[in-house]
């Protein structure tokens, strides 16, 4: 009687949804020797025009090494503040250059005008909810510069939403331990929107009782 042949399991197929294989490419860094370099480059390009945030990266990498969790999130952090920066210099400098590539490719006119006016009301609080939130901090970079936002309290706000972002994220993985990924993938998102809501009424009462 012959021996059964054994069969080799498939090769795993690609993705072919584009965003799905940045995903995966991006996942790709975490089990290499240059994961922190790449986190602090994917944090500087998703500030600007890159689709995936950081945190993809950040949370791999911190899941991996807990006890660097804190450090991971400061150079996350450095990483998306220097490329807000950036965006923020395409909008004041460059965006005649720039516009007919980022207007349309990576974002809606209807949603940059949108951001753009919304700086005539809540300046650097709408920077700071962008930033930590999942709206896409991005579109508010960009729309900063082209509003000639005051740069200081652009970069101040940017600190603070993206830092604290990135520090919730790492602090999450800190106490949860291994069940990290599943609150931050099932709640974390929730829990940005209802604390960026409950500033902005905070300072909407504040406005109002002074």
């Amino acid at each position: 009687m012959n021996d059964p042949v054994s069969v080799p399991a498939p090769a795993p197929v690609a993705s072919r949804n584009p965003l799905r294989r940045i995903y995966q490419w991006v996942l790709s860094w975490a089990d290499t020797p240059y994961a922190v370099p790449a986190l602090v480059a994917i944090a500087f390009v998703e500030s600007s025009v890159f689709p995936i945030p950081p945190d993809v990266l950040l949370i791999a990498l911190a899941l991996s090494v807990p006890t660097r969790a804190f450090r991971f999130a400061l150079w996350c952090t450095l990483g998306s503040v220097l490329g807000g920066l950036f965006g923020y210099l395409i909008g004041y400098a460059l965006w005649s250059t720039f516009e007919p590539y980022i207007v349309g490719p990576v974002f809606s006119r209807e949603s940059f005008e949108l951001v753009t006016g919304s700086y005539q009301e809540h300046g650097e609080l709408a920077v700071f909810i962008a930033a930590f939130t999942p709206i896409p901090y991005k579109v508010f970079t960009v729309a900063a510069g082209v509003a000639q936002l005051n740069i200081v309290g652009f970069a101040l706000a940017s600190i603070l939403g993206r830092g604290g972002r990135f520090f919730l994220v790492a602090a999450v993985i800190k106490l949860a331990g291994p069940r990290a990924k599943q609150l931050i993938d099932k709640y974390f998102d929730v829990v940005t929107i209802v604390t960026g809501l409950l500033l902005v009424l905070g300072v909407v009462l504040y406005q109002l009782l002074r």
